[in-house]
């Protein structure tokens, strides 16, 4: 294979918004106004492989640092086979620069032609739980309680919904939903899977290493003061301290082998979506050499406690136990991988799943489970988490 890599700068006078460069079909990750969308397949390959078969093209660039790219998702279960796509003409947004990567000599232009506009629409929905509320606060009573006893130290039980609409949804107009509401979080469209992560799983940019678990949630009300209310409440709640030690302890621990120094905050803050607040803790290191790609370090980290549990090997046991459906890619990881090992995964929340025919999606929620967990307290905080979503999907 071979990659010619150039300015966006000779393609296009205006650098398109990468929302539309990815479309309906496209593939797209991006936060702000940084990250990458592409075209066409140039090939899939197994994510493992992925590193290396980047590293093997022959690349031919003007631009500094540019190397071709592959991104996908990683499931929540550990060792999931899964596969990355290359695309065959991928537009990418950093540090202030943009570029083109296209292979094989995939026709840029075409690439880049003018995005139609989504047409407004106002379809029929129907939204109906496929576990019901009643199993999925059996399942976390079911947690609260293995964590009472000492089975566990916390847990994350989930919950599906499904949208269906009597149109085809349009990924396009719901991408630019997510980057109206959510240009913070990590945005992504992937086979059909989109969502606006808040968290960061894991980045490498040369020999430093970034992550930034989230873990402990309240919602946002839209008046200022009573989020603050809530805010501090959710920095004083022992329940949620403890939710969210157990995810920076396991992180921590997962990361030290694979770096020479590893630095984080002394305390949670807060970090705040249009429609929920969370906690959240920063940690940066510098990786050992040679150093690991990112691949790697998504293998060892996924799934976090964020959406696992811990030990991580008993809290998967007992979320396929009690849960009641197959999670497939929410709570695994979503994001992209260069021919240098660099990339950012983002951890793979709020987010739907669309059907081939685009008809219809699944929406997933969940919260971590400790021995203080009120399970109609947890059933609010994923009717919370579900808006993300919703209110880009379903427009009356």
């Amino acid at each position: 294979m071979r990659a010619i890599t150039r300015p966006l700068s000779e393609f296009v006078d205006k650098a398109p918004d990468l929302n539309d460069v990815a479309a309906d079909d496209g593939v797209l990750f991006v936060r702000g106004g940084s990250g990458l969308a592409g075209r066409g397949v140039a090939t899939r390959v197994p994510i493992d492989d992925a590193p290396a078969l980047l590293a093997s093209i022959d690349h031919d660039s003007t631009i500094d640092g540019a190397a071709p790219v592959a991104l996908g998702g990683v499931p929540f279960r550990p060792g999931s086979t899964c596969a990355l796509t290359v695309p065959a003409v991928a537009v990418v947004k950093r540090g202030g620069e943009a570029w083109v990567t296209a292979i094989d000599g995939a026709d840029v232009a075409q690439a880049l032609a003018a995005s139609t506009e989504p047409v407004p629409a106002a379809p029929a929905w129907t939204l109906s739980p496929t576990v019901t509320p009643e199993h999925y606060l059996t399942a976390v009573t079911a947690a609260r309680d293995a964590v009472r006893r000492g089975d566990l130290t916390k847990a994350v039980i989930a919950r599906p919904i499904e949208v269906v609409a009597d149109a085809a949804i349009s990924v396009h107009a719901v991408l630019r939903r997510l980057k109206a509401t959510f240009s913070s979080s990590y945005r992504f469209s992937v086979d059909g899977f989109v969502g606006a992560s808040p968290e960061l799983l894991v980045e490498v940019d040369g020999s430093a290493v970034r992550s930034h678990p989230l873990a402990g949630t309240t919602p946002r009300t839209g008046d200022l003061d009573n989020d603050a209310r809530l805010a501090a409440q959710l920095q004083a709640s022992a329940k949620n301290q403890i939710e969210h030690r157990v995810v920076i302890d396991d992180v921590h621990d997962r990361l030290l082998p694979w770096v020479s120094y590893l630095d984080w905050e002394p305390t949670p803050s807060i970090v705040t979506v249009a429609n929920v607040q969370h906690l959240g803790t920063r940690l940066e290191g510098m990786l050992s050499q040679p150093a690991p790609s990112v691949v790697e370090l998504v293998r060892a980290l996924c799934p976090t406690p964020a959406l696992g549990g811990h030990p991580r090997e008993a809290a998967i046991e007992l979320i396929e136990r009690v849960e009641g459906f197959e999670r497939g890619r929410y709570g695994g990881a979503v994001g992209w991988v260069d021919g240098n090992g660099n990339g950012t995964w983002a951890v793979a929340i709020r987010c739907a799943e669309f059907a081939v025919d685009r008809m219809s999606a699944r929406l997933v929620a969940g919260g971590g489970i400790v021995a203080d967990s009120d399970p109609l307290a947890e059933l609010a905080e994923t009717q919370a988490k579900f808006q993300a979503m919703l209110s880009a999907i379903i427009r009356p």
